[in-house]
This record gives C-alpha cells, structure tokens and sequence, in this order.
C-alpha cells in the first residue's frame, strides 16, 4: 500500500509563534483520516500543506509521490479535492448547482465561456447522484441551505476525481438534521471502493463518519497522538488532545464525547447509578 502523503519532521513557524511542531504523518492509500484538535492546534496550516497551498518552515513532504518544492503545484493541485468554506464565499450566488459541479472541470468558480462535454456533465450528473442532490441540480448556489452547500461542495471537489480529497470541518454551522444528512453522504463515500483517500477536519468526535479507518490528534501544533481510530480515539487520547478530563462512548460506529463528572456532581452520579 503506497502512501498518499508523508510528512517529516514539519514545522511551520509564524512571528511570535510556532504552529506546527515537528509534525510527522504518513497516511495510505485506501485510509480515511480524522484530524482533531481545539481552536489554534494547527489543523487548519496542516491541510494549507497537504493540499500544497503552503510550504513548511523546515521538514520534508511528498504528496502523490511528489517532493513539495521540486513540483509543479499548480499540477499536483489539480489531483487534490479540497472543500471549505473559502470556496464557498466564492461560488457567485446566482450559478445553478450543476454549474457549480461542472465548473470544477476548468477549476473555475463561476461558469463563464468553458466549453464542457458530455463527459463532464455526466460526471456532474453523477457526482449529484452520489451526493444526493439532484434535485438541486437546476437550483441557485445562493438559495440553498447551508447542509446543501456543503454537499454541494463535496461533488464539486469530487468532480475532477482527485486522488485525495481534503474536507475542511465540513459540518461546523450545520443544524441536527443537516448534519445527519452530510453524515450519511461521508458515510457512503468512505466505503466506495473508487473513493480517493479522505482527511477531514473536525472538532467534534460526534461528526466522525462510520467508514473512517484512523485518526491524528493534535495540540498546540504537535502531535498528541495518531493511529487506527478504533485504538487511538480513546477518553485519555482526547482529554490530552482538549485539556479536559472527557469520556468517550461508541454507539453503531458514531462517537459521542462528554466532559467527565467531578467532585460533587461525580457523587450524585455514582447515587444515581
């Protein structure tokens, strides 16, 4: 089993402060990857890197077995899905759906005088099926929910066929139901054989889709802990990740986390019981 990207030793070091701390990964073909951490673990500069958006201060990176900075990253970009709310904000409101899909075939974000083939919009046809979706497909970017963005976004990354796609907190503002709905399309797409590797960002465990294989914790830009996730999202991995004491349940493959009772609250726990 290749590896899809290695990092070695990275750190990236901002004035005043070090983001990234010495940073190793490696994740393989065929993994699903969950990225953890609070607010200012680095896990927004660590998909900057894997996605070949931003160079480390020091360390090694190879991505699709390409060295970073002795490769064309405008190449080696268009071989990486990347889904975020930056290319949300720039989706112009008035597209329809399907031409928000299509257009990534140009890496355009808005349709403008492309000349697209029938392979392309059955690969759009396609990519809103996966997603369900199609019935949005004639709908404006600008009237949908945002549950549907989100979907929205995952075709359009999808729509190239990339060999690694990169899902930035793809629930974060998402109500109940929408984040269920989301949960179900990740759910699918990690268990296609003809998916590309996955690595999405989160800070809730509750939004880990069943069909995800391992899991990176991070803290203050270092590495807490990293491995298969059944054996590694542990209450103790997550406490230290988070700085809380936190216990962890599994129901059906989802994850649920909880802040562990305490002192007087503890008592009346263990009264309860």
């Amino acid at each position: 089993m290749s590896a899809a990207f290695e990092l070695s030793k990275v750190s990236v070091i901002r004035p005043g402060k070090v983001v990234l701390d010495h940073v190793s990964w490696t994740v393989k073909e065929g993994q699903r990857w969950v990225v953890l951490g609070p607010n200012g673990a680095g896990k927004t500069t660590l998909m900057h890197i894997i996605s070949a958006t931003t160079h480390p201060s020091s360390g090694k990176v190879r991505i699709l077995g390409s060295k970073l900075g002795s490769v064309d990253i405008f190449e080696l970009r268009t071989r990486i899905g990347h889904t975020s709310t930056a290319v949300a904000d720039r989706i112009p409101a008035t597209e329809s759906v399907r031409n928000s899909i299509m257009s990534a075939s140009y890496a355009v974000l808005g349709r403008w005088q492309e000349q697209y083939d029938d392979i392309d919009r059955d690969r759009a046809t396609q990519m809103m099926g996966e997603l369900g979706i199609t019935a949005l497909a004639e709908r404006t970017f600008g009237t949908l929910s945002e549950g549907e963005r989100k979907r929205v976004l995952i075709a359009r990354a999808l729509m190239t066929d990339p060999e690694l796609l990169l899902l930035d907190e793809p629930a974060a503002g998402l109500d109940l139901g929408a984040r269920e709905d989301l949960m179900s399309s990740l759910e699918v797409l990690s268990h296609s054989p003809d998916a590309p590797v996955l690595v999405m960002v989160s800070h809730h465990v509750e939004e880990i889709p069943v069909g995800f294989t391992h899991v990176l914790l991070l803290r203050d830009g270092k590495v807490v802990s990293q491995g298969p996730l059944e054996s590694t999202l542990t209450g103790e991995s997550l406490s230290a990740t988070f700085g809380s004491r936190i216990t962890l349940t599994r129901d059906g493959g989802r994850y649920t986390a909880r802040r562990a009772a305490h002192g007087h609250r503890a008592d009346n726990t263990r009264e309860a019981r």
